[in-house]
C-alpha cells in the first residue's frame, strides 16, 4: 500500500506517552476490540519532574513509548477512554494522553500479519 496524503474526513490524532512495553498491548487491543488499524509506536527517552529517577541526578532517564493513533472524530472519545484504561494512564508514572484535530493524514494501516501476542 502506498501512503498518499488525502482528506479522510474529520480525524483526530490521539497521542500517548507511556512506559516501555505498553504500546504493543494497546495496539493489539485497538485492532481486536475496536477495529482500529492506524496506530504507530515510537521509542523515546525522558524523565519527568516527579519521576523517582529524577531524584538520583542529572542524566537519569527512562525509556518511553509514544503511541499515535488516527481515528474518526466521532469515535475519538471512545478510543481515548479505551487507551486511557488499558494503558493505566491514571496510575502514577504511567504516562500522559492527549488528542488533537487533524486537517488531513496519510492513509496507512498496521500490517495484517503482525503477531497478536503482547510482550
Amino acid at each position: 500500500m502506498t501512503a498518499t496524503t488525502m482528506k479522510l474526513g474529520h480525524q483526530k490524532l490521539i497521542t500517548t506517552i507511556m512506559p516501555k512495553g505498553t504500546g504493543r498491548k494497546v495496539l493489539i487491543g485497538l485492532r481486536k476490540e475496536h477495529g482500529i488499524n492506524t496506530g504507530n509506536i515510537n521509542m523515546a527517552r525522558g524523565a519527568g519532574m516527579y519521576n523517582p529517577l529524577a531524584k538520583r541526578g542529572i542524566g537519569e532517564q527512562t525509556e518511553k513509548e509514544m503511541l499515535t493513533v488516527v481515528v474518526p472524530a466521532e469515535r475519538a472519545d471512545e478510543i481515548f477512554d479505551y487507551i486511557y484504561d488499558i494503558a493505566d494512564i491514571g496510575e502514577p508514572h504511567h504516562g500522559i494522553i492527549f488528542q488533537s484535530d487533524l486537517v488531513c493524514a496519510s492513509q496507512y494501516e498496521m500490517p495484517a500479519n503482525i503477531g497478536d501476542e503482547a510482550d
